[in-house]
Parts: structure tokens; sequence; C-alpha cells
């Protein structure tokens, strides 16, 4: 695929192993993605990669919620991003700011350094600060690889204007590579090929199955109370295919 890349976010082994099917370039392993994504079970971790070396790069999030970290949610961070390096993840997915929305330079710069010769992917923190110009330049004075971003919107499609500025901004300064997340479809994909220069691409290609549980004592939810406990959440194997074909076919085009 040269350097396009197609990432799928994963929360289970089942995920992993449909998107490596699928023909995912890398994922990103994460816990709990009907929230957004938390940091993963280093077990999580030992299980995918006794069935696959696929290159996985790790989303560390102590909790749902904002990026504003007290101290011991910090020192949390610290310590993930150091167990997973020794694990040998390819990469670690991080982001901290400051109350006003600023990046957090200075905790930046302390996991950036614990990642070592890990990639660095900055996550849709990004997606909420204040002034996202600062923020792209600050990352790329910072040495990260990645930045993962829906163009601060809900989804990549309604981003695509900030998205093609970013793309001009990473020319200009030899920025990190820009990654479009959410909504992420292979129709999707097909748009902004055609419309942006944005070559890499994040998507969970879920699917929902219905539990194997026969008997179930409705009305008492674990968590959320709109999800059901006996839906599960899997990646689809065919649509990251058809993302990876889409790719793909646009790289054989521009090759002809």
């Amino acid at each position: 695929m040269g350097k396009y890349i197609l990432e799928c976010c994963v929360d289970s082994v089942e995920s992993a192993l449909a998107a490596v099917k699928g023909g995912a370039d890398r994922l990103e392993l994460c816990g709990a993605l009907i929230i957004g994504g938390t940091s993963p079970s280093p077990a999580l971790y030992e299980e995918i990669r006794r069935y696959s070396d696929i290159p996985i790069r790790v989303l560390l999030r102590p909790r749902f919620g904002d990026f504003l970290y007290t101290e011991h949610e910090f020192e949390i961070l610290k310590r993930e991003v150091e167990m997973f390096g020794k694990a040998g993840a390819q990469g670690v997915v991080i982001g901290c700011l400051t109350k006003d929305g600023g990046l957090h330079i200075q905790q930046m710069k302390e996991l950036i350094t614990i990642a070592g010769e890990m990639k660095v992917t900055l996550h849709r923190a990004f997606d909420v600060c204040a002034d996202p110009f600062t923020v792209y330049r600050q990352a790329a004075e910072l040495g990260i690889d990645t930045v993962l971003t829906s163009g601060q919107e809900s989804d990549c499609i309604k981003g695509m204007p900030l998205l093609k500025q970013l793309c001009g901004l990473s020319r200009e300064i030899n920025g990190p590579q820009i990654m479009a997340g959410a909504g992420v479809t292979p129709g999707v994909i097909k748009k902004f090929l055609d419309q942006t220069d944005i070559t890499s691409y994040h998507l969970s290609a879920k699917m929902i199955l219905d539990s194997g549980m026969d008997y179930r004592k409705e009305g008492v939810p674990m968590g959320l109370p709109a999800m059901s406990e006996y839906s599960i959440f899997r990646t689809d194997p065919g649509i990251v295919a058809e993302a990876k074909k889409v790719l793909e076919d646009y790289r054989g085009n521009r090759d002809a």
C-alpha cells in the first residue's frame, strides 16, 4: 500500500483478527470502544499478539471524558506508556490538554520521552482543543508522528474543510501525518481521496452481533442505559476489505 494506511480501531481479539483478515495495515488497540476508547489491558494486547504480528498502536486514556488529567491519572498514563513499550507495541496514541484547551506540552514531552522509539499518535483530544493550527505546529515540534482527527467536527465529512487546511499546513512545515477518523466508511474514503490529499484513514468497521445468551434479565443496565447488554460490537472484516480495496484501486489508478 505504500504510504496509504488503513488503521482499524478494535477492543477485542475477535475484532483484531477480523481487521487483519480484512487487510488492515495496523490496529489501534483500546478498551471500551463504545465510549470512545480507554486504555486496554496488557492481557488483551498479549492475546492478540499470540495470533497476529500486525503493527499495534495502543490508545492510552485512563477514563471516559475530557483530556485534562489529574496527577494520579497522569502517573497511570506514564506507567502505561512504559508497560506497552516493554510489551513491544509499535506506538502509543495519547493526548493531554490544559484547562484552557491548549496542548499540555510538559505532559506530552514526558510521555513522548518515555515512549522512546515508539511512534506517537496525537488522538482526538486534538478535536476539542481551542486552536488546532497552534496545536498541530506544537505536535510537529514534539516529533509526533500522526494526528488523528475528524476536523473538530462530529464526523470527518463535516470536518473536511479543516482537514484540507491541515493538509496544507502539513506540507508547509513537514508536520505529522493527518489521519482522518470518525464516521469513516469505504464511501467516505473514496470522497476524501477524490477531494483531499489525505492518505491515512481510521475506522472501526463495526457490526452489532446479538449475544448468545438465552436467559436475559432486561432492565438492569451495567453501564450506559441506552445500550443493550446483549449487543456485542465487533469489526466486520468485509467492511475493512472494502475500504482496503478503495485505497488499492486509487493507488493503482494513480500509478497507471
